[in-house]
């Protein structure tokens, strides 16, 4: 014991390791099991790409719209198979929100460009984009997505979701989604969208990952224009997220090599965490 008093310094454990952290341990190994398992011909047949996000928003109880309430204390993984009917997700928040994270996001991109800066500098670009929405021979619509200003086509693709976990977090003002989906380059579609939705975009990018502030306006082709506000993260380099995944647990590798997508989502989930808590 030191001359202040103080307990001398402690072991991580009686092991002298830290135990894995089982929450984003049961991340890693569902957005592991959504990627081995996607459909090849979707992926090598036709040229989809992998996509991970987690997305902001609230958990709502489907009977009565109202926040989920579950009787837990802290950050929660819900069951995917009891998330199927008794809530929904809705990917919005308040136009108080919004311009939370937006003063938070430009002062983080700022300061991050100043000599010792604990993390790397963050990217920044606004974009103007316009979705439109087209029927398919499928269940999902095809999606053309045109620079508002230019009118140039920026991609038109089918977008097929593989799986969502909801994160009830009641602690927080807000909850979050993580989603795998695969995005299906397809031609540009005939005839006329069922809908469309222009958004007002400030994509930040840090080291693997992209943070889209988005506010987005929709209009179908009957109804009033609807105002929603959107908080994203994404990997930014999902082809990358896909050759880690078939690494993982190989014992052919050396362990660096092989833990590569746990640490890739560790630092997915440290991010979405931390978008969550300052959404206060």
């Amino acid at each position: 014991m030191g001359s202040s008093g103080g307990p001398p310094p402690l072991s991580l454990s009686i092991l002298g390791v830290e135990p894995m952290d089982e929450f984003i341990k049961e991340i890693a190994d569902w957005v592991h099991f959504q990627i081995m398992n996607a459909p090849p011909d979707l992926l090598q047949g036709k040229g989809g790409k992998i996509e991970v996000e987690a997305k902001v928003g609230l958990l709502r109880d489907t009977r009565t719209s109202q926040r989920l309430m579950l009787p837990v204390l802290v950050e929660s993984i819900i069951a995917p198979e009891y998330a199927k009917g008794d809530m929904r997700f809705e990917s919005n928040m308040s136009m108080q929100q919004h311009k939370h994270f937006n003063l938070r996001l430009n002062d983080l991109k700022l300061s991050s460009s100043q000599p010792g800066f604990p993390a790397s500098p963050l990217g920044y670009m606004h974009l103007r984009l316009t979705d439109s929405f087209y029927p398919s021979e499928d269940k999902e619509k095809i999606r053309v997505t045109k620079d508002t200003n230019t009118q140039e086509v920026v991609e038109c693709l089918r977008k097929i979701r593989l799986g969502d976990l909801n994160i009830y977090s009641p602690k927080r003002a807000v909850d979050w989604r993580v989603s795998v989906n695969i995005e299906v380059p397809v031609p540009h579609p005939i005839g006329s969208p069922t809908h469309s939705r222009k958004k007002d975009r400030l994509s930040y990018t840090h080291e693997e990952f992209s943070i889209d502030l988005t506010q987005v306006t929709s209009q179908t082709q009957s109804g009033a224009p609807e105002l929603l506000h959107e908080l994203e993260l994404e990997f930014a380099r999902p082809d990358m997220l896909v050759a880690a995944a078939a690494r993982r647990g190989d014992p052919s590798l050396p362990e660096l090599e092989r833990s590569v997508f746990d640490e890739l989502i560790r630092a997915f989930v440290n991010n979405a965490r931390i978008l969550v808590r300052n959404a206060d």
